[in-house]
């Protein structure tokens, strides 16, 4: 197997083991440029659950001020929305690695 295509693998199935760590030092270190953009790809995809934190917190902070039903409510919704965003990246991240793999 090519150099290149597992680490442009590797880069998406980081998500279980150095979601950050690895593909930004496989972006900085590999010369290839579709390793590369590989490597940028699983990065932005992995911080893609961290930016929705603030917005889930939000939405807790706020629904906690209202002590209602409808307030629980929309705290529980954004922390679904939440646990749905990061599931998504996940199986995101296994297809996209899967797909580099079987790649000619």
């Amino acid at each position: 197997m090519d150099t290149k295509k597992v680490l442009s693998g590797l880069c998406y199935f980081s998500i279980f083991f150095a979601p950050f760590l690895f593909p930004i030092v496989v972006y900085f270190v590999a010369e290839d440029s579709g390793t590369k953009s590989h490597a940028k790809s699983a990065f932005w995809s992995h911080l893609l659950p961290f930016a929705a934190i603030p917005i889930a917190m939000l939405a807790f902070f706020f629904s906690a001020s209202a002590e209602s039903a409808a307030g629980l409510a929309v705290a529980f919704l954004g922390f679904a929305a939440y646990g749905i965003l990061s599931l998504a990246v996940v199986i995101w991240n296994l297809i996209k690695g899967i797909k580099v793999f079987q790649e000619n």
